[in-house]
């Protein structure tokens, strides 16, 4: 008997498969302030009346990694480059970092020596600024580790407390900005991950289930949870492999697909080739930033049943509707604030989720502001959002 439990940015769905057949499934919102009470209710659901001591192995499924980057709801990093010659850090997308004087060569030798003064200089930034983590990066220090260790050694010792990530330790691949960008996201995601991954244990453990409990990566493998949380970008598109997955199961072999899987904050786009689902060649494309995570490739649109909708008037411009790339909470039909496509759809009639007249109040809201009726507002969220996907697929 295996559970299966996929922790979205709306909903957590769990299900019990036992040989070939699912024979119980579970359903609730989750509750991004109280996740453990969340994954306790789901459980509940679920393993009521079931023996759990049958249950031989869990996998988990999660676009919490993917959902705050997309959101831009992850934690600051300050990023402390060593390029080396012959690179510009400028070039890389990274963002703001500080560089430090030093260089190991393709080999592993050293050719230029650090300056300690200079990462007392970048602490004392660092400080400044009120970073408390810290990502350090050299340019083929996967094959010489010295100087990403003296660095991160002076840095802990001038930040105490600052969670400092090495990136020998995050990646030993060849690619420069790559390993730089992986790293970045480590020290970003580190803490929402780990907290994640010991609310699942202790749900897991109140309720008396000791089968082993995996995660599913974002190449379609597994990763032991406890061995997650020191690389949660791992993870970071483990909610569309588990649609990969799934789409692989339900169409004939040889079947070309593409995967369309629209979440409450965004919609994740693959494509199946001929039976096959492609790889990203050199490693998972995170907005902008280009890491050395092995995953199917994957577009994530910042676009989803609860992404927020507003009316965007530029001067001289007609008024138009923005939706997106942020989450405001839940439809206004489920209780939030904010109008979303969910309550657009159940104004037209193309759902029954929640309140009626809630999700009317919040196309009302929009139809104000484009000067028509709450239902042609509710068309317009709709076609724009139709628009997004197609444009994107």
């Amino acid at each position: 008997m295996l559970i299966g439990i996929d922790v979205g940015g709306t909903t957590t769905d769990a299900v019990i498969v036992d040989g070939n057949k699912v024979v119980k499934t579970a359903y609730v919102p989750t509750d991004h302030d109280n996740l453990l009470k969340c994954l306790l209710g789901a459980l509940d659901e679920l393993v009521a009346g079931v023996d759990t001591a049958k249950v031989e192995r869990v996998v988990l499924s999660t676009t919490l990694i993917t959902n705050m980057i997309a959101e831009g709801k992850t934690d600051p990093v300050a990023l402390v480059l060593i390029p080396g010659p012959g690179t510009n850090p400028k070039d890389y997308s990274l963002g703001e970092s500080i560089i430090l004087d030093g260089a190991i060569d393709f080999r592993g030798k050293e050719i230029d020596h650090l300056r300690e003064n200079q990462i007392k200089e970048a602490a004392t930034q660092i400080r400044e600024k009120g970073f408390s983590r810290v990502a350090v990066v050299g340019k083929f220090c996967q094959r010489n580790h010295s100087h990403e260790l003296k660095a991160g050694e002076i840095l802990a010792a001038s930040l105490p407390g600052a969670q400092i990530e090495l990136g020998h330790k995050v990646s030993g691949q060849l690619n420069f900005p790559r390993r730089a960008a992986t790293t970045m996201l480590t020290a970003a995601t580190k803490d929402r991950y780990g907290q994640f991954a010991a609310d699942m244990a202790a749900a897991l453990k109140e309720r008396k289930i000791k089968a082993p409990v995996y995660i599913l990566k974002a190449d379609g493998g597994t990763l032991p949870l406890d061995k997650s949380v020191g690389m949660p970008v791992e993870t970071i598109f483990s909610g569309p492999a588990a649609s990969i997955m799934g789409v692989l199961a339900l169409t004939e072999p040889g079947q070309t697909s593409v995967v369309v899987d629209i979440g409450g904050t965004t919609t994740d786009l693959a494509l199946i080739l001929s039976g096959q689902p492609l790889l990203s060649s050199k490693g998972a494309r995170v907005d902008s930033l280009l890491t050395h995570v092995r995953a199917f490739a994957v577009k994530s649109v910042a676009i989803g049943g609860d992404s927020a909708v507003a009316v965007n008037s530029s001067q001289g411009q007609a008024r138009g509707l923005t939706v997106g790339p942020h989450r405001e909470g839940p439809p206004m039909c489920m209780g939030g604030g904010c109008p979303t496509p969910t309550d657009a759809l159940r104004v037209l009639g193309l759902s029954n989720i929640g309140d009626g007249a809630k999700a009317e109040a919040g196309m009302q809201i929009l139809g104000k502001g484009l000067g028509c009726s709450a239902a042609e507002a509710a068309q317009k969220t709709v076609d724009a959002v139709v628009e997004r996907m197609v444009s994107e697929i």
